[in-house]
């Protein structure tokens, strides 16, 4: 009888006091809490563009495309390739434009593109933005 007392004793005793453990947890939260610096990054200041009321007039943007069979179109319209500095020229006469986009075709020859690009080479103060076109 003696014996199953003694057994019946060590078993409650074997458990584990989780207060201890759990005041430390909570004192460590307490501590990080206060000692965190919470630190105000500085950005910088985006100003967005004003939408131009008139969407009747064509876009100021020269765009330059090239289709799978390497025909080459400014602004839509077809044109040879020893002409397109002169249209860009007579186009940045009559509008004010700083932006060229050209957009060649995935499937399109690089030896035409590369050709496009010499005669670009010329305008130094537009900006050209170049993306793939997949059809």
């Amino acid at each position: 009888m003696r014996r199953r007392n003694m057994v019946e004793r060590l078993e409650k005793d074997a458990g584990v006091d989780m207060t201890p453990m759990l005041d430390i947890v909570f004192i460590l939260l307490i501590f990080f809490i206060v000692t965190t610096s919470f630190v105000k990054e500085n950005g910088f200041l985006v100003e967005k563009s004003k939408a131009s009321k008139s969407s009747n007039t064509q876009s100021d943007n020269i765009m330059i495309h090239i289709d799978a069979n390497d025909i080459v179109y400014f602004n839509t319209k077809i044109v040879d390739i020893e002409r397109l500095p002169a249209r860009i020229e007579h186009f940045i006469a009559n509008h004010a434009t700083e932006n060229i986009i050209f957009r060649p075709n995935e499937d399109t020859n690089y030896q035409k593109v590369v050709e496009v690009l010499d005669q670009l080479s010329q305008f130094k103060r537009l900006k050209i933005t170049m993306g793939i076109y997949k059809p």
